[in-house]
């Protein structure tokens, strides 16, 4: 019998969306494991928000070792905000934080969706959240930083309200409803960001709504996930990204399979 492979998520411990995104799109023969981070109601906004995300990745290193334990072949971690907030420099600085830690290679929310966009040859952008300003004027510099010409940010308000936990509990539909109305015409794609939004579930009627590729934060980071461990295959029902797959993206480290290790030691 072959080995499943196995994929460690890294997640809020606020959000109940990224882990459940996974899991409901992964084929049989992959097994996804969760480790939390700690983050309340509270760190959301303007000042609360930068210390939040602060307090929050102080786990990152401790978060990478513990997955180890459980042999995982790739580590996602699930924050799109936790990734773009201290610009790029700082995503590819916790991503090898990530994979020195587990010995594994390492994707993240935020630059899973620029690889996503460049995949697509996407220059200019509309973005739907449901963040409050703080998060949206990150995200927007994070973006043009890259290359990206962001022709709008804009938050679901009621969403932008909830706080970080209350992302989780807003349906489909409305994300569907208002990010539909979000992306311009000029747009080459729209992106949905956040882990905690259920936006997978919106992908396939957002795209035949506007008429364009629709990249997501969870779709972006099970994209990446899957190409780090060889993963090609088709995957219909959560958007073209997922059905087109691509290249396989060769592993930054050798993969568990391929390090001989004692029982029960981590990977250096």
């Amino acid at each position: 019998m072959a080995l499943r492979k196995r994929i460690g998520v890294m997640v809020p411990s606020t959000n109940t969306t990224f882990e459940a995104d996974f899991q409901m799109v992964v084929p049989r023969d992959v097994t996804v494991h969760g480790q939390r981070m700690w983050l309340t109601n509270d760190a959301f906004g303007e000042g609360a928000g930068e210390a939040g995300m602060d307090r929050m990745n102080q786990d990152i290193e401790v978060g990478a070792k513990t997955l180890a334990t459980a042999s995982v072949d790739v580590i996602a971690y699930g924050c799109t905000t936790g990734s773009f907030y201290r610009g790029p420099g700082w995503d590819q600085d916790m991503l090898a934080t990530i994979t020195k830690a587990a010995g594994v290679p390492a994707v993240a929310a935020a630059p899973s969706v620029a690889e996503a966009l460049r995949f697509f040859g996407a220059k200019r952008v509309s973005v739907a959240t449901p963040y409050p300003d703080w998060n949206n004027r990150r995200l927007r510099a994070y973006l043009e930083a890259l290359g990206f010409e962001v022709l709008n940010v804009e938050g679901e308000p009621r969403a932008a309200k909830a706080g970080n936990q209350g992302i989780n509990d807003q349906d489909p539909d409305d994300v569907i409803a208002f990010a539909s109305q979000v992306c311009r015409p000029d747009a080459d794609v729209l992106v949905c960001s956040c882990t905690a939004w259920r936006s997978v579930e919106a992908v396939d009627e957002l795209e035949r709504r506007v008429g364009k590729p629709v990249v997501t934060s969870n779709q972006s980071c099970i994209w990446t996930s899957f190409r780090a461990i060889g993963l090609t295959r088709e995957i219909r029902g959560f958007g073209r990204l997922l059905e087109m797959g691509g290249p396989e993206m060769a592993p930054q480290t050798p993969r568990r399979s391929d390090r001989p290790r004692k029982p029960g030691a981590l990977l250096d």
